[in-house]
């Protein structure tokens, strides 16, 4: 196929930046030398941030990037920046922080304008062709004239960056207690919805990390109310239209109250922590349906987003091409009353029942999104059926539906490979066969695990940030770091494989030695190795993705459990007073940093399991819920302390310590569990 126009993106692998290659827009990546040009051109960058999943950001290339008459006027006065804010989520940190301070509002598309140093003076998200055409003329016309005016603004603004990032070192403080984390909580549930669960608001986000920290709440403290709480939450996501009852896997968001119309893009770095979070949960209640979840978003991940390699992919587009071979947002995932019924046949009344192909499950355009709002008993009394034929009936005629889906035109894929959403999918695996015992997890997780490890991973413990046909060309964020080493210890705790260990000790060690601010206590987003940009961020807010460095502050005390010696517990508690201040008010956006304030005010079990039958005991242990231990085991002696002088000849036993005193050893995992949940 032939072109009218083709920029240097041509030469990138991101899906996103080469959606937009063939735009008449002179777009180029970021890149030091790009900046080096605006500097020599005295020009300004138009810096445009997006993902190749984004509805908006294909809108905009539509209205406006593929439009001569604007891409002429954008050469002729910008030197033009398209990031994929998944590759490169360092810039795309900032440029946020900078709109919001700017409108106080944000998202994608981010169009940001900055002086050639990179300093931002404007920004905004969607923008229709006629505004964009006049928001540039004015703004380049401003940078001609007023220069002076634009530089004190950008400076000023790039100051104020840089101050809402900084984090004091609070060496001083004391630890955030159990009587301060209740009533943080009691705060936060104001907010719950208790009929349809999540909170009170529209759009509706899953956030993993808040029910996986309130799970462990309500566990491991007695709170049934918030353990309700939790389940009508888990319940409500799975019956809603954001989860793909059809093909498994969940959607990004909510649009409504009731988790029924999704923004239909599926990213692996949601599908990942959920996994996780159905697997503990399905751990603590046996609830089916937390199971089912667990197994079909698997196999979502499985058929639609895995390299033969063992890579993950990053996700599927909310668009696709409809009927008419327009790309329109759902295209794939919705259908009418008319089409159920001509392929259901008789079972169609129950499936309508089921799914509500009604007022309920209506969204627009007379497309329905399936949603569930009756369990399993409730449909099946209805229609003198037991369970078991309910359930045979509706998987048939998903699977008629599915068969019927796979005709049309599939959303596009991004197959980039990205390190840190790796680690959250493998961690989740690494989970599901944990609380699922199913095998064929447990391989799916060690293929990804050693093709992280042979591809993104250094001699040193560098990571790179990204691989697609064979190549990675962006060096790792802290990100990639915390959750690769987190994702490494969870294999380790499941296998026993002192590799694993060893793998997520040296990311560890990688990341103190270039990523650690002495000052402040805290991590750095980016490595002293990086190119300087006009902020050295510091992640501490739990978003959908907890923050880097509550991930990081959790294996640093988990290490501290393996390896008491070498001041990892000093650096998670530094790391815990340094943020506390903000949990009395915004324990939603601190949840995962929450669990730390568990680990450190409850007891924390280290699980030692050494003998010939290690494996097997040290996996029956597993399948029980102790979100507050950790543990290693071994045949004789292991590479930690803890198994270290424990091996008797022809026995197994199990020794529950708590920083390093253990109780007596006990030979089952029954009594080993009974001595940490009495």
């Amino acid at each position: 196929m032939t072109h009218k126009h083709t920029n240097a993106l041509i030469n990138e692998t991101s899906p996103y930046l080469l959606q937009h290659a063939h735009n008449p827009v002179n777009w180029e990546a970021w890149k030091p030398e790009v900046l080096e040009r605006a500097k020599k051109e005295d020009k300004p960058l138009l810096i445009s941030i997006g993902y190749a999943a984004c509805h908006w950001c294909h809108v905009m290339e539509k209205e406006c990037f593929e439009d001569e008459e604007v891409a002429q006027m954008m050469n002729e006065n910008f030197i033009n920046i398209k990031i994929d804010r998944e590759e490169r989520p360092d810039v795309d940190q900032i440029y946020m922080d900078a709109i919001q301070m700017m409108s106080g509002n944000g998202g994608w598309p981010l169009n940001i304008i900055a002086l050639p140093d990179g300093k931002p003076f404007w920004g905004a998200t969607y923008v229709p062709k006629d505004n964009w055409i006049k928001s540039l003329n004015q703004l380049i016309e401003l940078y001609q004239n007023d220069r002076s005016r634009i530089v004190d603004y950008a400076t000023n603004l790039s100051n104020g960056i840089t101050a809402i990032n900084l984090v004091e070192n609070k060496s001083d403080s004391g630890l955030f207690n159990m009587e301060q984390l209740d009533q943080s909580v009691t705060g936060w549930a104001r907010h719950f919805d208790n009929y349809l669960g999540g909170h009170k608001r529209a759009p509706k986000f899953m956030m993993p990390n808040n029910w996986d920290f309130l799970l462990h709440y309500a566990q491991t403290n007695d709170k049934p109310e918030l353990m309700e709480q939790v389940n009508v939450t888990l319940k409500r996501m799975a019956y809603g239209g954001i989860f793909d009852h059809i093909g498994g896997g969940f959607s990004r968001y909510a649009v409504d109250t009731k988790w029924h119309v999704p923004h239909f893009e599926k990213m692996l770095y949601d599908n990942g922590p959920l996994t996780s979070l159905y697997s503990r949960a399905y751990a603590v209640t046996k609830n089916k349906l937390y199971k089912e979840v667990v197994e079909k978003t698997i196999a979502f991940v499985q058929e639609e987003l895995t390299d033969d390699k063992g890579g993950f992919y990053s996700s599927l587009d909310a668009d696709s091409l409809d009927k008419n071979g327009e790309l329109e947002e759902g295209a794939y995932y919705v259908w009418t009353k008319e089409q159920l019924g001509q392929l259901l046949g008789a079972d169609f009344e129950i499936f309508k029942d089921y799914f509500n192909i009604n007022s309920y499950g209506l969204w627009e355009h007379g497309n329905y999104v399936l949603i569930r709002d009756k369990d399993d008993v409730e449909i099946a009394e209805k229609y003198n059926l037991s369970v078991p034929d309910l359930k045979e009936k509706m998987n048939k005629a998903l699977s008629v539906l599915k068969t019927e889906r796979i005709k049309r035109s599939k959303p596009r894929l991004d197959d980039k490979i990205l390190t840190s959403w790796n680690g959250l999918m493998l961690s989740g695996l690494v989970d599901a066969y944990r609380y699922l015992g199913n095998e064929e997890y447990l391989t799916m997780a060690l293929k990804n695990a050693e093709f992280l490890e042979r591809e993104m991973i250094g001699d040193d413990y560098s990571l790179f940030r990204n691989h697609k046909n064979g190549n990675s060309d962006i060096d790792a964020f802290l990100e990639d770091y915390a959750v690769l080493s987190e994702a490494y210890l969870g294999l380790y705790e499941v296998t026993f494989d002192e590799k694993w260990l060893k793998h997520s000790k040296g990311l560890m060690e990688y990341a103190k030695a270039h990523f650690y601010d002495i000052n402040s206590g805290m991590f750095f987003y980016t490595s002293d190795k990086d190119k300087s940009l006009i902020r050295r961020s510091i992640e501490t807010i739990d978003k959908e993705i907890s923050s880097s460095n509550s991930i990081m502050a959790k294996n640093l005390l988990k290490f501290h459990k393996l390896y008491p010696d070498d001041g990892y517990g000093a650096m998670a508690k530094q790391m815990l007073k340094n943020v506390q201040d903000d949990f009395a008010e915004s324990g939603q956006g601190f949840a995962n940093w929450l669990n730390l304030v568990l680990f450190e005010n409850q007891n924390f079990y280290e699980i030692a399991v050494v003998g010939e039958n290690y494996k097997k005991i040290g996996k029956d242990i597993s399948h029980s819920y102790l979100p507050n231990s950790i543990l290693v085991g071994s045949e004789k002696d292991g590479p930690v302390e803890l198994l270290t002088n424990r091996y008797a000849e022809g026995e197994t036993f199990v020794y529950v310590c708590i920083e390093g005193a253990c109780k007596l050893p006990v030979q089952t995992a029954e009594d080993a569990v009974g001595l940490m949940t009495k």
